[in-house]
Parts: C-alpha cells; structure tokens; sequence
C-alpha cells in the first residue's frame, strides 16, 4: 500500500536519485543502506523485481513524524523525461560542479523516486507548541545513502535543482 492512500500521512515532496541503470541497487544494498541508519527506519513492503533488483520500499520515521516511499523507475519512461528535467534544471546550473552534475544526469537511464510524507498526529499541543512536527534530516540522510550506492545526482524537481 502507498502511503498516498494512508491518511495518516500528507505527501510533502518528491525527490529523484538519477543514475545509469547498469547501477541499479539490489535489494540487499537497499536493505544494507536502511540497516546502517540504525533503528530510526522502519521497513514495510520491500519488493524486488524477479532478477533481485530493488523494486519499492516503505520507509517509517516515527521519531521524525515522516515516512517515504520509494520506488525504482527505469528504461523509456525516465529517458524520456530527460529533456524535459534537463531542461528545468540547466538555467539554475551555477557553478561547475552542478553543470558536472547536469552532465551527468544527461546519462541516466533510471531514477529512485523518494515520496517524502509528514505524518499527522492530530494532537493538541498542551504548551501550545506542536512537538510533532516533522523533521526533514531523514530524507537528506536517505538521499545521501541512496545516492551513494547508485553513483548518481540527487534531484529536487520541485526547484529544479541538484543536491
């Protein structure tokens, strides 16, 4: 199940890890890059593709009051989109290393696709300040790994930027 069909969690933002899909991480370098978070992550609904490779995942963050979903997408579909993401992204390249990036990304042929949520809670605050409030370091951290193990760029769609 997604979590856009769970209430109890509002999607907040997408990202994209943009890779080659001779790069595509198996199911145990998913799991290996989850595991090394320590216990902040819970898992649901692991999949896989019939040859291993790592297909979707539910990420909880209970302390963070976040979850994620993540899923892989390659071959036409994400070529497909490249023109038009490289477009989006090229006027907001401003140094070299980004345009490195931008170049890079002109050679992707797969993306993981990080759903980012904030979980409600729907509790009063007693002090009037609201404790649950959802902290957005998990998914930098979730990036970082991920983009790590597939050598890729780390993509904010929303404003057309690398991270």
């Amino acid at each position: 199940m997604s979590l856009f069909e769970n209430s109890e969690f509002q999607w907040r933002e997408t990202y994209f890890v943009m890779f080659e899909q001779s790069k595509r991480p198996t199911v145990e370098q998913i799991q290996s890059v989850i595991d090394g978070l320590g216990g902040r992550f819970k898992t649901e609904n692991l999949r896989t593709t019939e040859d291993g490779q790592f297909e979707s995942v539910t990420l909880f963050a209970p302390d963070d009051f976040a979850a994620m979903d993540i899923i892989c997408t390659a071959g036409d579909e994400v070529v497909e989109q490249l023109p038009t993401l490289i477009e989006e992204l090229e006027p907001n390249m401003l140094d070299d290393e980004e345009k490195t990036q931008l170049d890079a990304i002109k050679n992707c042929s797969a993306r993981l696709e990080v759903f980012h949520f904030e979980q409600h809670t729907f509790t009063a605050p007693e002090d009037g300040v609201d404790a649950n409030v959802m902290d957005p370091g998990g998914v930098l951290i979730v990036l970082q790994r991920l983009n790590a193990i597939c050598d890729g760029v780390v993509v904010d769609p929303q404003s057309s930027s690398v991270l």
